[in-house]
Parts: C-alpha cells; structure tokens; sequence
C-alpha cells in the first residue's frame, strides 16, 4: 500500500475512533437543548458540528497558504476568522438597534460573515501586494493587524450589547454553539462538501502554482481564475466555521503544516489528510471540555487549541528551520 494511502487510512480510522470517544463523553443537562433532545442527540449535534467545523479551518489553512504562496498563512493569522466574526457581531448589532428579526435569521449573520471574511482577506492580499508578487513580510503584518483591528470592532459591538456581550463570551473564545439550528448545520456541511470538492478539482493547478508564476502560466494555468476560486473557498469555509463555534486558532495553521510533513506537497491527498485530521482535532478537543469537571460551564475550544497547537506549531517551526540549515 503506498505511503499516503497508508497515511490517509490512519486519519481516516484516527477519526471514527476520536468520534467514538466523543459520543460516549459530556453530559448535555444544563445546556440549551431542547428537552425533547436525548443525550445522545446532543452529542452527536456536537460530533457533527466539531467535523465541519476542524475541516474547514483546514482545508481553509491550505487554500491560504497556497493562494498567498505562504506557509504561515491561516483562517486566524490573516484576518479572515476575525473578519467573520466581525461579520456576525455586526449583524446581531443591527437586529438589536432596529428590532428586525430577520437580520439575525442564520441566513442573514451567515451572509454577513461572508462579506466580513471576504473584505478582511481582500484588505490584506491588497496591501501586502507588490509588483513581483506578494510580500512576505508585508502579508503576515497586515493579516495580523486586520485581525487585530476586526477583533477590536467585535468587542466594541458586543460591549454595546444589553448583556456587553456576556452571552457571546465563550463564543468569542471559540466554541460550539450549544442551539446550532439544525438547517445551519446542514447547509454548512453542504458548503464543506462544495468546497472541499472545488479544492480537490483544482488541486492539479495549486502543485503547478508552486512554481513560479511564469512558469505555470506556461503551463496553462489561468492564475487569475485559481486565486478567485482560492479565495473564494477560503472565505466560504472559514465563514462556516465562525458561524458554528466561532473564531478558533492554529487548526487552519498546523494541521496543513502536520499533514504536509507526513503526505508531501501534493494537494490532493494534501486535502483530504487535513480535512481528516482538522475534523479529528476539533472533535477530540471537544470530548476533552466536555469530559473536563469545571462544575461551571464547559472550557472553551479556542483555549485548548491555542493551548496545545502553539506548542506543536513551534515545534514544526523549529524542526523545518533546522532541516533548511542543515
């Protein structure tokens, strides 16, 4: 069997065995369920939502890095999770200053959060652009102040609130929301498999993109066309992602780095290994908080993420400059 088939298998079986785990975990009493829900029901909401929600992030983290032919481009580190978030902060504003329901419907917040995600990640192609390409440097410092200054506007609507946010607290930390419409869940699972299918039908032109720009065009890749499919993928599914748990780091930054040291830089497999192993770290971080005897809430998936994918991600970093030097 060959190496990345062997590989994807592992993922594949690492993920039925962390959902196993997940569905005999975490006791839902005291959480906004329905009454009709049973606990098996809840769980499995939160099984499915934690799967779409590790995908995404991802996929996502591999579009990025492709689109901007950088490796330390993710959903958090430019902008785009935040510009989301931003995204939905303003439209429960909006539903809360002028009394309209419908501006709060899923479908509306979801539409916000697109156009939030899509003006981040067009602000910081823009401004780190130069006239050979896109400027290292330049991307990763203004992907981080947009982040910062979307994060600022979230906080500053939220504070605005009745509640000065107290009720998108964990959200804003990163979380599965406990009463995710089941229609959202759905249609972000539907997204996913649009997305993950368009990803995979261009996975072809993302290797010959690789190389330099002239030369793949003389290839015939339609560079053009490549960068607004990338782009626009990238911001469908971390728009998903943000709806389902909120802005959640380092996922859509380590998981493409882990699964790229272990399959190569073919994005095929490249794709289909991250959506694995997103999918198996969000559901295990979450039976972790749901397993985890706080006796006042559950902890907040952005913190075991951060807590746990900072650690890794510098060890990557470490193990990538070390092999360059040597």
């Amino acid at each position: 069997m060959p190496r990345r088939t062997t590989i994807l298998t592992v993922l594949f079986l690492g993920l039925i065995l962390i959902a196993l785990l997940r569905m005999l975990v975490g006791d839902p009493a005291g959480l906004h369920w329905p009454e009709s829900a049973s606990i098996h029901d809840a769980r499995l909401l939160r099984l499915v939502a934690g799967c779409i929600v590790g995908a995404s992030l991802a996929v996502a983290g591999v579009l990025l890095q492709s689109l901007m032919g950088n490796p330390l481009a993710a959903p958090d580190l430019m902008g785009v999770s935040s510009g989301a978030s931003l995204g939905v902060a303003a439209a429960a504003f909006l539903a809360y200053t002028t009394g309209q329901a419908l501006v709060a419907s899923p479908a509306a917040q979801t539409g916000a959060a697109l156009l939030g995600a899509f003006l981040a990640l067009g602000t910081v192609l823009a401004w780190s652009h130069r006239p050979g390409g896109i400027d290292i440097i330049s991307l990763v410092l203004v992907g981080v102040i947009v982040g910062m200054i979307c994060s600022g506007g979230t906080l500053l609507l939220h504070h605005l609130m009745p509640d000065r946010g107290f009720a998108a607290s964990a959200w804003l930390l990163g979380s599965i929301n406990e009463s995710i419409p089941r229609s959202l869940l759905v249609l972000s699972a539907v997204g996913l498999g649009l997305g993950l299918m368009l990803s995979i039908i261009f996975a072809r032109a993302m290797d010959t993109a690789a190389l330099a720009e002239d030369e793949a065009r003389t290839l015939g890749i339609r560079m053009g066309r490549l960068r607004l499919v990338l782009f626009f993928v990238a911001g469908l599914l971390t728009t998903l992602s943000v709806m389902l748990a909120g802005p959640i780091g380092f996922v859509g930054l380590v998981i493409p780095h882990a699964v790229r040291i272990w399959i190569g830089p073919h994005h095929r497999p490249l794709l289909v290994g991250a959506a694995l192993a997103g999918a198996g770290a969000i559901v295990g971080a979450d039976a972790i908080v749901s397993a985890l005897p706080l006796g006042h809430g559950r902890l907040p998936l952005g913190i075991i993420t951060t807590l746990v994918g900072g650690p890794i991600f510098l060890l990557i970093l470490r193990t990538t400059l070390r092999g360059r030097s040597l």
